[in-house]
């Protein structure tokens, strides 16, 4: 009797260290995971803060690198005359001023993202269906699968606020940041090659053509809740997000 006591409370000893010992395995498989995940860093050195919205993983910070990820140079573009005629990849700072790189990031016209070099390895620029989807994780009312996202222009209910940054916005204009996404107002370069509503709103790239010379795109703007879906012509310089592989 005595000995068949011991033996069960050295069993159940013994299964508490394993259930421990396999608690704390998974707990510093989750913080490796978890620190590996946080930054991603592009081909010059440059780091990024990441999150997980629903099940993809975002940057949550405008791309500025100068260079594809094979090293390949991406031409700085900044006379209106050259922007406006290339028709191949090509990048500037906001009003060509590179002390807005930090903040917002660079401008690129759709040629650089079409090259699908442009993102760090492991990355992409997100589809228009991967804008689809985000929107529909950030806001409150409609899902990602909402037939609301394939519409056009202001779309939503207030998933633009939701990813919006808390801070860099013109006054009265921040967002919530729910998600970390934290969305800046980097501005666009238009089509005759001058700059355009820095601070007040930003623009983000798709990967989608929609057809030779325009692409879809996403527009916030401060003050507004929802999120703009449209198309404009390849040669506009707007701000990029990259979504890591599956």
């Amino acid at each position: 009797m005595k000995q068949g006591w011991k033996t069960e409370l050295i069993s159940g000893c013994i299964a508490q260290i394993l259930m421990l010992f396999l608690l704390l395995s998974i707990s510093l498989i989750n913080n490796s995971q978890a620190q590996e995940s946080s930054t991603v860093t592009d081909i010059e050195g440059n780091v990024y803060k990441t999150r997980v919205i629903g099940n993809y993983q975002w940057m949550s910070g405008n791309l500025r690198t100068t260079l594809y990820n094979d090293g390949e140079k991406i031409p700085n573009l900044t006379a209106n005359k050259d922007w406006v005629e290339s028709h191949t990849g090509a990048f500037c700072w906001y009003n060509n001023d590179a002390v807005n790189a930090i903040t917002y990031g660079a401008l690129y016209n759709w040629y650089a993202v079409d090259h699908d070099r442009l993102c760090p390895e492991g990355w992409h620029v997100p589809s228009d269906e991967d804008w689809k989807r985000l929107e529909g994780y950030a806001d409150s009312k409609y899902g990602p699968e909402d037939p609301v996202w394939d519409n056009l222009r202001g779309r939503g209910n207030d998933a633009g606020r939701k990813l919006m940054a808390d801070s860099g916005w013109n006054s009265g204009g921040n967002g919530s940041d729910d998600l970390g996404f934290s969305a800046l107002p980097g501005g666009e370069r238009l089509k005759d090659g001058g700059f355009f509503a820095g601070g007040r709103s930003g623009f983000w790239w798709s990967s989608s053509s929609s057809n030779d010379s325009i692409a879809w795109y996403r527009n916030m703007i401060y003050g507004m809740e929802d999120v703009y879906r449209d198309k404009h012509p390849k040669r506009m310089g707007f701000s990029v997000r990259c979504m890591k592989d599956r």
